[in-house]
């Protein structure tokens, strides 16, 4: 049976020309900043971003807790979406390894943050109060729909966090994604934050890795906190070697994924039953109405046994990417509309 994996685009697999570039990688100790392979990632990825500097890490999770703890304090406190990944899906690491505090507000169906809710939840001068140190935002926002935020917001959060003394962190997993739906560089996306971690290992489909990016003192700091996390991968140059071409090749086919996630939308708004938010990027999001009589995982359990798989949380989640094709999609509607009916 042909597996039809929907569940994200971390399950994609290397390339054929990754899995050569990882066999030829040149190595060498990157605790020691010896890593031929790796500083030309690293380079790559600050040139690109339009920063300074860049730092390899082993996951998204991982660079969004290095990039908070190189900039707040412990008992700091961090301002973000209540629907964001760094305060949902990642184990709230900044409290339990930082002794940093979050003040989650409330994350627009844009995946946007009001600008005077942030400026609400800054911290006044006062002995009873933590010191507000930083603003996140995600981009794409994964739980509002996969939806790009655009340069614009971003300036604007960024201006009014400096005016204030925060900086600005931006978790920008999928801000390749971003940038090849809304047309633009993806630096004009990051410009201004303070730092900015992408992932490899999602649409960008290399098998491991993100890139932390932000001033050269920052980079610094931001090694030292990943050597504190056990973050030193030392000949870690053969995974940066599919990172490369991940960079070299990747980003520019990004609207490919985004044309089968908005026909597989399609196709699904056609189905009985099935309601659908608005697709922009790579993420499908739906869910049922009263018309189908089946639980969500119900609908999960019997569509993985035609071979198609998405993942439930509330609703249904599918995701576009390399290894999905344009047969893929049209299978995975008849498949939904099947189960469904």
């Amino acid at each position: 049976m042909n597996i039809i994996d929907l569940r994200s685009d971390t399950v994609t697999k290397p390339t054929p020309a990754m899995r050569e570039a990882m066999y030829r990688a040149e190595v060498g100790d990157d605790v020691f900043g010896e890593d031929p392979t790796i500083n030309r990632l690293e380079q790559m990825a600050s040139e690109k971003l339009g920063r300074e500097a860049a730092l390899f890490v082993a996951s998204g999770t991982m660079g969004n807790l290095v990039a908070i703890l190189s900039q707040c304090e412990r008992g700091d406190e961090v301002i973000l979406g209540d629907r964001c990944h760094t305060f949902l899906f990642e184990q709230g690491g900044l409290a339990a390894l930082g002794g940093i505090t979050s003040r989650p507000i409330t994350n627009q169906y844009d995946g946007t943050l009001q600008l005077e809710d942030i400026e609400e939840a800054i911290r006044g001068d006062d002995i009873h109060f933590p010191h507000s140190r930083l603003v996140c935002l995600e981009n794409t926002h994964n739980e509002c729909n996969g939806n790009p935020l655009t340069a614009d917001y971003t300036q604007k959060v960024v201006f009014s966090s400096h005016s204030k003394g925060l900086n600005v962190h931006l978790d920008g997993a999928r801000i390749f994604n971003a940038a090849a739906a809304l047309k633009v560089e993806v630096m004009d996306l990051v410009r201004g934050v303070d730092s900015v971690m992408f992932c490899l290992s999602k649409g960008l489909c290399a098998p491991v890795g993100s890139l932390l990016c932000g001033s050269a003192d920052f980079i610094d700091q931001a090694r030292r906190m990943r050597k504190l996390m056990g973050g030193g991968m030392r000949q870690a140059g053969i995974l940066a070697a599919a990172g490369i071409v991940a960079l070299e090749q990747m980003a520019d086919r990004l609207a490919e994924d985004h044309a089968r996630a908005k026909r597989l939308a399609e196709g699904l708004m056609q189905i009985p039953g099935v309601e659908v938010a608005p697709t922009t990027t790579n993420m499908v999001y739906f869910w049922l109405t009263e018309e189908v009589s089946k639980t969500l995982d119900e609908v999960v359990c019997e569509l993985a046994k035609q071979g198609v798989l998405l993942l439930v949380n509330g609703r249904f989640r599918a995701v576009t990417h390399y290894w999905i094709s344009d047969e893929d999609i049209e299978t995975a509607i008849k498949a939904v509309r099947e189960v469904c009916a």
